[in-house]
């Protein structure tokens, strides 16, 4: 071999001839021959014992490879035949706002003014969010079925469950409409899988367990959509498989899947939906046969069986990650800690569970973290938003907020209380001594407009001007707190935080109001200070939109419990900006930019709570109130969980 150039070698065949080779051959023959050398350098016993070894370790690699790639039944996805789509979007209505109207009169009179002067939106803005009144069609046709008797189809197949007449007004057939355009895409796309990509019509899948299906049986039901209520419930029966081979969040999987199949059961009082959520104990199968004579339990996967290994630590504090196939429970990888709000807001479910099963094992291990936390000090109730279940105490020095990781905490404190009959008065009182708490630590008002929000306090001690609309992908946020906070009123608590949920409300319509397509950004900063900037601003990293419901699910309490269709009105023009900028042809999209219309863009992602609580609460916003007519849900009669998922209240 001899070099005949820069890179370039020529090498002497067999006969003599010459054969140009390159310098990554060379490189390549010589790395060959050092490790063959090598190889025949080492005794002849261990090259013979070697080989075989490495044959083995070859084969079993390449099975788990061919093993762990192979379709299941989860993961298998089921394409329905395509619905018609892109349906124009049907406004509906001609509503005179009713700002101070008669109907609230009575509430007025004992408590005064329900809300601050509504501040005029600027007229170029009203022409390009929200559709003039002469252009709203009068009626709404949803798959008309005129010869359809809802009420037989009812007592045939659910004959034990709650009835509901279905949508009365324009309003509440358009969000049944924007539910069947969702739906039915979903089924197209998507069906038995977690989420809708609506853009790319294909689908996301977080913990495999159909999160858009049983995210939106409840709202199936409520809707009166019957015939797809039992399409997603014969899903439920075939093909629902609960023990994945994943690792799920306990409180997600809780509230959505648990709380899903619970709220279904006992709106429809199908066995289905409970011998999925419960394991077929024996102490179940007598308190079943009493509660109904078609009971089986021909399927092993026990949500609540799985999940409840979660409370298996030193502390009793549960972990915050499930392997609901090895049956195990651990800290998440990023943090040896759980998050308070996750590991306080699986109590109603887990009650629940034990009151319908008879097993108390559920309810005793959530209610005692509940107790513990109860008996750590807490200076003004507030909460710290992360607790060791190896020790039982908080972390040091953790941010307290009614923001991510700490906000259902508190929500749950007077949800507890009053799902267990208002009889456990330590729930209540950690509720009221946390809300004096947040008045004095986290409540401020901004510079120019005095408008009040709530902070919070980081780990540094430092304040942070800044309002949480809704919250990142895994929890929910502020604006939940003025709707619990009249839903507790109505059952008991103080009246004395009346007047601070009216002026959070407020807020967070303001939130909407402030930006170009109507719709609030993810996170909503505020500026307490005298200077040129606006009173809200958005920066970039938070300006996109997830379909979040918690302004919303407040709108829904505070027009239920005082008649006031104002309240209405706000989200009237909100789900009209949705209509407008959140529909696709194949869905409703996540916004990745509410401040620029122009520059908006859509991420491609349908959540299962748009229709398990957004479309929900839209819907029983524009139904009855409960001081002038007949609601669809009582809430002298039921809970709703933090995913929007209805359980009965309990008298102990």
């Amino acid at each position: 071999m001899k070099s005949v150039g820069s890179g370039t070698f020529i090498t002497l065949g067999p006969l003599g001839e010459a054969k140009p080779t390159s310098s990554s051959m060379i490189k390549s023959m010589i790395l060959r021959r050092g490790f063959f050398r090598k190889w025949n350098s080492l005794p002849r016993i261990v090259r013979t014992t070697c080989l075989p070894v490495l044959g083995m370790l070859f084969c079993v690699g390449f099975i788990l490879v061919i093993w762990s790639s192979r379709p299941s039944l989860e993961d298998e996805p089921v394409f329905i035949k395509s619905v018609t789509k892109g349906a124009k979007v049907p406004d509906v209505m001609n509503v005179v706002p009713a700002w101070n109207d008669d109907k609230t009169a009575d509430y007025q009179a004992e408590h005064g003014q329900i809300l601050p002067p509504r501040p005029p939106l600027p007229n170029a803005l009203v022409e390009e969010r929200i559709p003039a009144e002469k252009d709203i069609p009068a009626e709404v046709k949803v798959d008309d079925k005129s010869s359809y008797d809802h009420e037989a189809f009812r007592k045939e197949h659910f004959p034990l469950g709650v009835s509901f007449s279905g949508p009365r007004n324009g309003r509440q057939k358009a969000v049944v409409e924007s539910f069947l355009h969702a739906w039915k895409n979903y089924k197209t796309y998507a069906w038995g899988q977690d989420h809708l990509k609506p853009i790319s019509k294909s689908y996301a899948n977080w913990f495999g367990l159909g999160l858009t299906i049983v995210d939106s049986l409840d709202t199936l039901y409520i809707m009166n959509l019957l015939d797809e209520f039992k399409e997603a419930r014969d899903w439920i029966r075939d093909s629902l498989v609960i023990g994945v081979k994943k690792e799920v969040n306990l409180f997600e999987t809780t509230i959505r899947v648990m709380g899903g199949l619970l709220s279904a059961f006992h709106l429809s009082r199908d066995d289905v939906f409970l011998t999925k959520a419960v394991s077929c104990l024996d102490i179940f199968f007598e308190f079943k046969k009493i509660l109904t004579n078609n009971f089986y339990c021909e399927i092993q996967e026990d949500l609540g069986e799985r999940l409840f290994v979660a409370f298996n630590s030193p502390s009793g504090i549960p972990y915050s990650d499930v392997n609901l196939f090895l049956r195990t429970a651990k800290s998440p990888a990023w943090s040896p800690d759980s998050s308070t709000s996750e590991v306080t807001t699986v109590q109603l479910e887990f009650r629940d569970l034990s009151r319908i099963t008879g097993n108390p094992k559920f309810e005793i291990a959530a209610a005692k973290v509940n107790e513990i936390i109860h008996d750590i000090p807490k200076p003004d109730g507030l909460v710290p938003i992360y607790i060791s279940p190896r020790t039982g105490r908080f972390r040091p020095r953790s941010t307290k907020t009614l923001g991510a990781r700490g906000d259902s905490y508190y929500e749950y404190l007077l949800k507890q209380w009053i799902q267990t009959g208002k009889t456990k008065d330590y729930l209540l009182k950690d509720f009221e001594e946390a809300m004096d708490g947040v008045i004095t630590h986290l409540v401020r008002r901004t510079a120019s407009k005095k408008l009040m929000f709530i902070g919070e306090i980081r780990d540094d001690r430092s304040f942070n001007p800044k309002m949480v609309i809704s919250l990142n992908s895994l929890d929910h946020l502020t604006c939940y707190l003025p709707g619990t906070i009249m839903y507790g009123i109505h059952h008991g608590l103080s009246k004395r935080f009346l007047e601070f949920a009216e002026e959070i409300m407020y807020t967070c319509y303001q939130t909407y109001v402030m930006n170009p397509s109507f719709l609030a950004a993810e996170l909503t900063h505020f500026n307490v200070e005298t200077s040129p900037r606006e009173d809200m601003y958005v920066n970039i990293n938070d300006s996109h939109n997830l379909l979040r419901p918690e302004t919303i699910e407040s709108l829904f309490y505070m027009y239920y419990f005082t008649g006031n269709t104002t309240y209405q009105e706000w989200g009237w023009e909100i789900y009209q900006a949705f209509e407008k900028y959140a529909r696709v042809t194949d869905g409703y999209s996540s916004i990745g930019n509410v401040r620029n219309i122009a520059t908006m863009r859509h991420l491609d992602m349908m959540e299962s709570f748009f229709l398990g609580e957004t479309l929900k609460y839209f819907y029983l916003l524009f139904g009855e109130d409960a001081l002038n007519g007949s609601p669809d849900l009582s809430m002298d009669d039921w809970v709703i969980n933090t995913e929007a998922h209805p359980l009965p209240i309990y008298n102990n």
